[in-house]
């Protein structure tokens, strides 16, 4: 199960041209389902309010959280950005499903104090919990303009079919790794 924001949701793309959908058609083979949960706009705060419902219902034996680019362009504290992380981490691992954190950016106008401190609040809560984050998937594409829409924060269609082969990269490993607890797969 994907928890993102509008970045997992395909902002601005019909459903199937997002990477989470080019994703599930490159996994269905394998018998692996991928449940979208994202929300564009979705923040840590809703994510954290929105998870227990979504586990009950999806069930999911693993759970990618992609969220925090939203607290960040708000300018959010980051040590709330890290209590939320920490919290849906521990709600997710309660209930046996293994997780993933993937790191986020936010444009380098927030300063680079702000911007250091949000960068790392993902690999700290990664540490904290011995989860692995994977590295934020647009640090290519956003460099490439014709690849992002207008606002220059979410990728066009074409920019999809490669950030789902670096996520399937990232993840098919993860998710033939054995259980690293005592829950089930």
């Amino acid at each position: 199960m994907v928890l993102g924001d509008s970045l997992s949701a395909g902002y601005g793309l019909r459903q199937e041209q997002g990477w989470v959908s080019l994703l599930q058609n490159a996994f269905k083979p394998q018998g692996i389902r991928v449940v979208n949960a994202a929300i564009s706009g979705e923040t840590t705060d809703g994510g954290l309010a929105r998870l227990p419902r979504l586990l009950e219902q999806h069930q999911p034996t693993h759970l990618l959280i992609e969220l925090g680019g939203n607290d960040g362009l708000q300018g959010h504290n980051v040590k709330k950005i890290r209590t939320n992380l920490d919290s849906m981490i521990e709600i997710a691992k309660q209930q046996g499903v293994e997780v993933f954190l993937q790191a986020m950016q936010i444009p380098t106008n927030y300063g680079p104090r702000y911007n250091q401190l949000f960068q790392d609040v993902f690999y700290q809560a990664g540490d904290a919990h011995s989860i692995p984050v994977i590295p934020f998937f647009l640090t290519e594409i956003a460099l490439q303009p014709e690849l992002m829409q207008r606002d220059g924060i979410h990728p066009k269609a074409e920019a999809q079919p490669q950030i789902a082969a670096f996520m399937q990269q990232q993840l098919q490993p993860l998710l033939q790794a054995p259980v690293s607890h005592s829950g089930t797969q």
